[in-house]
């Protein structure tokens, strides 16, 4: 630990160690002068001993640097999983966390990349090997191709890749929101749901990408659970805006995954029973968010699941 950790300013450690260099150059001088020494003695004694002195007190100034040099190495190499340790709080240290901050999220982002490419593979390989098995089966003559199934499959390949370019546009940042007034109702235009909702409600925001939210949250309410009814409900907020909810009778989410389900690929039931691809509900998060709005999952009882969109 250097013995200068605790002051808060690069600048004023340098200045110490600078006055902390010339007295003990001068004390020396007058020291060697003192007991006879020839002047070039008394110089280089003078210089080493300012030497030494600078080395102590300078100790562990630039460590955390050249730490921070030898993690970036590693982190160019992959190995995201590197952190600096400094104990200053002066511009070094504070240097030091913010490298920490970034390596932390380097290594989320590459967790996260990962993730994608291993769960969009899974998602891949499904309809691909149906669409395999069936052509094997054809052109070895066993029996005739089932063209529907086969549409079925293509169609989900096809949805599962408008999804994912989809969802990398609105991460990136590369969609941009048409937003105008309109009416609330026009949210229900093409959704199979019970609808309740004031004629003379309006909302702010870009029609399309809005309706996309409703669309994903009443299908995904359908396929967690189908034939229980699902009703949409649009109102004014209190604090201004438009609250939106959908709400079905199925399941419901547990509260340890509520927040879980709106990451990508993820889905309340480990067992992939339910049809789709995982998609949806992080592709509604993202409009919203997009929008300045807030999105979560509510339990209703006695069993069911709310997601409540509030809209500014």
């Amino acid at each position: 630990m250097s013995p200068l950790a605790r002051i808060p300013s690069l600048k004023l450690k340098l200045g110490l160690v600078i006055a902390v260099a010339i007295v003990v150059t001068l004390a020396t001088m007058l020291i060697t002068a003192r007991l006879g020494y020839r002047p070039r003695w008394g110089a280089l004694i003078a210089l080493i001993a300012s030497l030494i002195s600078v080395q102590l007190f300078a100790r562990g100034m630039t460590s955390p640097l050249r730490a921070m040099a030898r993690a970036a190495e590693a982190m160019a190499r992959g190995e995201h999983g590197q952190r600096v340790v400094s104990s200053s709080r002066d511009e070094v240290g504070q240097l030091a966390v913010a490298f920490n901050t970034m390596a932390a999220e380097l290594e989320s982002l590459d967790r996260a990349r990962r993730d994608l490419v291993a769960d969009a593979a899974h998602e891949l390989r499904t309809p691909i090997t149906a669409l395999r098995a069936s052509l094997e089966n054809a052109v070895d003559g066993v029996e005739a191709p089932d063209l529907p199934a086969l549409l079925a499959q293509v169609e989900r390949l096809g949805r599962l890749a408008d999804q994912l370019l989809d969802l990398s546009a609105l991460e990136g940042g590369a969609t941009a929101l048409a937003r105008e007034s309109f009416p609330a109702r026009e949210l229900a235009a093409d959704c199979a749901a019970g609808v309740e909702i004031d004629d003379a409600l309006r909302v702010s925001g870009d029609p399309d990408r809005l309706r996309q939210v409703v669309r994903n949250l009443v299908e995904n309410a359908h396929r967690h659970a189908p034939g229980a009814p699902v009703v949409l409900r649009a109102a004014p907020r209190a604090s201004g805006g438009v609250r939106l909810e959908v709400e079905d009778a199925g399941p419901g989410i547990a509260p340890e995954e509520a927040q879980r389900v709106f990451e990508r690929f993820s889905r309340a039931d480990h067992s992939r029973s339910v049809p789709g691809a995982g998609l949806g509900l992080a592709i509604a998060r993202s409009i919203v968010e997009l929008h300045g709005g807030t999105i979560r999952a509510e339990p209703v009882t006695p069993h069911g699941c709310r997601m409540v969109v509030d809209l500014p």
